[in-house]
């Protein structure tokens, strides 16, 4: 299963539009085009087709948890003192 596929399967799953999916990328961010995310979507022989890389890939993934999660909360500093 390709990167493309993975990406098809978890945008019909949660229902995303294209819009979603750069918003979620934003929470990563990574910053993609519109232009960009509707060739990942496009059929394999299609002249507009692109391959989603492993980095799109990971960072929508990180995204989608930011997305889900809410942001990590931020480790206070321990006091060495103690």
């Amino acid at each position: 299963m390709s990167n493309n596929d993975i990406m098809k399967k978890l945008r019909v799953a949660m229902k995303f539009t294209d819009d979603d999916i750069i918003k979620v990328l934003d929470l990563a961010n990574f910053r993609i085009t519109k232009t960009e995310i509707t060739a990942i979507f496009r059929a394999d022989d299609h002249p507009n087709f692109k391959p989603c890389g492993d980095q799109i890939l990971r960072n929508f993934l990180n995204g989608l948890i930011i997305y889900k999660r809410g942001p990590r909360p931020k480790a206070e500093p321990k006091d060495k003192a103690e």
